[in-house]
């Protein structure tokens, strides 16, 4: 599985990483989130930690005003014990109200592809006996809606690094065949969004 995540990351980098360069200015988005099975906007943290990490950029948009409409993409892991493990890429439009004191309103409506492995070993019967199924992934849709807020360091400047929480809710179809088709979950990211390129306009 180790492999097939490695490959994975490494193709969506080569897709990602010219055009992210090719632009300059654009961010570079990190966080850390606890992932649930629960139903959306019943909870906001769970015990026990389900640990995941994701990564991604987003794009120029449409500003007016305090408002600001943007295209993005992420890419990321998780990790539900005795559950599943899984990657995944998202692309999301994102809608953020930006007050002049630093404070940031966050949504977003997206949908992604998950790949999930089983953190278990499974037995199938073979000629009358238990062997090891060779777990070849689970291929799911990802539907998500994200809210939050964030606050910009620096608010008067637009490359401000912002850090930022979110409650994200999303949806993995099909789960089960006809018994279970779709199961919720809900992540809580913790992260921050920074500017680590340097802008186009500075080379000329």
């Amino acid at each position: 599985m180790l492999f097939q995540c490695r490959w994975f990351f490494l193709l969506c980098g080569c897709l990602l990483s010219p055009w992210t360069c090719a632009q300059g200015d654009l961010p570079v988005t990190v966080s850390v989130f606890s992932e649930s099975t629960s139903l959306p906007f019943t909870t906001l943290w769970s015990d026990p930690v389900h640990p995941g990490i994701q990564v991604g950029t987003a794009f120029h948009g449409a500003s007016r005003r305090a408002l600001h409409v943007y295209p993005a993409v992420n890419l990321g892991y998780l990790f539900h014990r005795n559950l599943f493990q899984g990657v995944y890429a998202n692309v999301e439009v994102g809608v953020d109200y930006r007050h002049s004191s630093g404070v940031t309103l966050r949504s977003k409506l997206g949908t992604g592809y998950l790949l999930t492995f089983t953190t278990r070993t499974e037995y199938v019967p073979v000629d009358g006996q238990l062997v090891v199924r060779k777990d070849r992934g689970n291929h799911r849709v990802m539907p998500s809606l994200t809210f939050g807020v964030g606050y910009r360091l620096k608010p008067g400047d637009p490359r401000s690094t912002e850090l930022f929480m979110l409650h994200q809710t999303w949806l993995e179809y099909p789960y089960a065949g006809d018994f279970i088709p779709l199961m919720s979950h809900t992540n809580l990211h913790f992260g921050a969004t920074f500017y680590p390129f340097t802008p186009k306009s500075s080379h000329q």
